[in-house]
This record gives C-alpha cells, structure tokens and sequence, in this order.
C-alpha cells in the first residue's frame, strides 16, 4: 500500500523522511511522526492555560532585534573641540608670533600699535625706568617707538618658541643673549626691510616696525600654548574686589583702574587714562602682577652710572591676577626657559583669565600692591 502524500508536495522530501514507498517500516515512520505532532499540540493546549507567544497570529508578531543581531550600530561622531588662540582665548590667528620692544616713557607716547597687543610685559629697565615687551599674533601692525634689547628679553620671548624678536639695537652685553637664543631677531642697526623713521619725532623716539612685512620675510612660528588657561566666567574661588592697581617697577608707578562699561582695565599714567596714537584707550581684560627677582646687570652700565636690570621669569613666586573687578591671588612657576608660565591659586587650580590678552606688571619680591 503506498502512504498517501498530500497534493502538490514534493516527493523528495518525503522521500528523506521515509513516508513514501511500500511496506509497513513507511507506515510506521508516517505513524510515528504523526503522532508526535499531534502531542505537542495537546501539550500546547491543554489544562486551561495558553501560551501567550502561541495566542499570538504569527502575521501580527513584532519583529525584535537582539543584541547578537549582525547589524552593526553607528556611534555618534565625538564632538570636535573648540580650537582658540593660546594667546587670548579667542580667535585662532595664522600670524605669526612677534615680539617687539616699545618705549615707555613719555617721550615715547603716544605709543604707536600697543592696543594692538596680544600680551604685554612691563619691566624695568636702567635707572628705575620701564620698557615693554610687546607680544602680537592676532593682529600685527605698525608700532612705534621700537627701542633696544635688553637682556632678560629673550628668557620672556622663548617661552612662545622661536618666534620673530624686534628691536632698534643694543650693546655688546645686551645683544650677546639674544645672538645665542633661537628668537628669529630682527635688529633695525643690522639692516632689513620693515623698519622706518618718524619725521614728527625725535630720535631714538622715532623708530617704527611694520610687523607684518618683517613677519613675512622671516616666517617665524605661528602661536603655541605658553601656559594660559582662559575663561569667560570667574571660575576660581576666594576672590576678593580689585577693581584698581597699584604698584611700583623700579621707579616707575603702574595702575589700572577698571572699567566696567568697557569691561577691561585702562591704563591710568598719573591718574590720566593712556591712549594710543589712534585714540583707541590702552586697556586690557587681565592685568598679571608677577613678583620676580631683579638684579643688576654689570655688562651694561648707562652714562650715569645705572646698571640695567634683569627680571628673572625662570622658577617660582607670588602672583595676583586683576580680573573682572576683582583679584585672585595665588603662585606662578615656570620651569625651563622653553616652558611657559602656570598661574595657580592657593588651592592649586589653574587661574583662569578673561578672554582678550594680558598685561604682566613684573615686579620686585617685596614691591606693594594695592
């Protein structure tokens, strides 16, 4: 008797199953088989209780996805970091990074391009007096008076890298630091393009730099971190009011007043706010008091008789930072004369300084503040 076979099957397959052919071993293969069938369907249905996954039409089932699933999940991209300028906290600029020394006394102002300044350096010089050292990036202009090197100036300089370095000479012992760093210098008694002379002024008051022209002919680096951490909001605790500075560089007084409208600190020169040659106020938005050592200098004595000074910016002291109207005190350190500065309050934590420069008043250990 040959076992019956449903209507269009394929024979075959029930040729492997062993229910197609004659004799009894097929029957009793198609038996078997049957009655296993019918006992998990008693099982599924039986004693009052259904199966949730069974109740449910196989059409309406709802497809889920396990976590061994060969679909590969896509991570969202990590978030690019904001790139600013290690100089300011704001824009990044692809100048190059040039340091320039200004006049700073009275027959030198008004001061041509200093507003322009990234960071600047007061430090005093022969005789009590001061000079500065003048750091642009983000915008390089023409300045005016540009005057000689002094010797603490590469030691400042460096911690910016190899960077452009301009001034209007100097002496033997005042040239010969600068001749063995790697600042690019560019030193307008040894020939150049860039520099010019101001009709309207006296001599050695007159000298002027174009910083881009010079900039480009010597291709120095572009700016890297030297150490300054900024901040939009006051972030560091136990800060006290400061909304004026008083102090002393040499002979030479220095104060800062706050403004609030222009949210920044003007220059103030016995108590008259300073302005550039172009009017614009001479302003910053932090002012850095850095106490350092300051000794003499005997490889250069000037014709009265004053040596020149040199402010030592290599190791470690007292700081206050002029911020917002108001002053965090705390410990700068500086390891090595190719590292940068590190301002750190008195709980250790970096002193974060308002976007837009800095002026650093270097000052004497023991020199008053107000």
């Amino acid at each position: 008797m040959t076992t019956p076979q449903p209507p269009g099957a394929d024979r075959s397959a029930w040729r492997r199953l062993g229910l197609t052919g004659r004799g009894g071993v097929a029957a009793g293969a198609a038996a078997a088989v049957i009655g296993v069938v019918i006992a998990l369907i008693v099982a599924l249905t039986s004693g009052g209780h259904r199966s949730k996954v069974a109740a449910t039409p196989a059409s309406t089932a709802t497809p889920t996805r396990t976590a061994t699933s060969s679909t590969p999940t896509k991570a969202k991209p990590a978030p690019k970091a904001k790139l600013v300028n290690p100089l300011t906290g704001g824009p990044l600029s692809d100048n190059q990074v040039v340091a320039v020394k200004i006049d700073d006394t009275a027959a030198g102002r008004p001061l041509v391009g200093i507003d322009k300044a990234d960071i600047v350096y007061v430090l005093q010089v022969e005789g009590g007096l001061t000079r500065l050292l003048a750091i642009y990036n983000s915008v390089l202009p023409t300045v005016e008076p540009v005057r000689s090197t002094r010797v603490g100036d590469p030691e400042i300089a460096l911690q910016y890298g190899p960077i452009d370095y301009v001034a209007s000479g100097g002496s033997a012992g005042e040239l010969a630091p600068l001749d063995r760093s790697s600042l690019r210098e560019d030193i307008n008694d040894r020939g150049g393009p860039g520099f010019g002379r101001d009709a309207s002024r006296p001599e050695p008051y007159n000298l002027s730099a174009d910083l881009a022209a010079i900039a480009g002919r010597l291709k120095g680096p572009t700016g890297k971190s030297v150490g300054l951490v900024w901040s939009s909001r006051l972030v560091n605790p136990g800060s006290r009011p400061g909304a004026a500075v008083r102090t002393i560089v040499g002979g030479t007084p220095v104060a800062f007043d706050w403004s609030a409208s222009m949210h920044r600190y003007a220059r103030l020169i016995d108590g008259a706010v300073q302005h550039a040659a172009d009017a614009a106020t001479i302003a910053t938005p932090n002012v850095i008091v850095q106490f350092c050592r300051v000794t003499p200098y005997p490889e250069d004595i000037d014709s009265a008789g004053n040596p020149a000074m040199v402010t030592t910016t290599i190791g470690s002291g007292k700081v206050s930072v002029f911020r917002d109207g108001r002053r965090i005190d705390g410990t700068w350190s500086r390891s090595s004369v190719h590292d940068g500065t590190h301002l750190s309050d008195v709980h250790g934590n970096p002193i974060a300084l308002a976007p837009g420069g800095a002026w650093f008043v270097m000052v004497a250990v023991g020199t008053p503040l107000e």
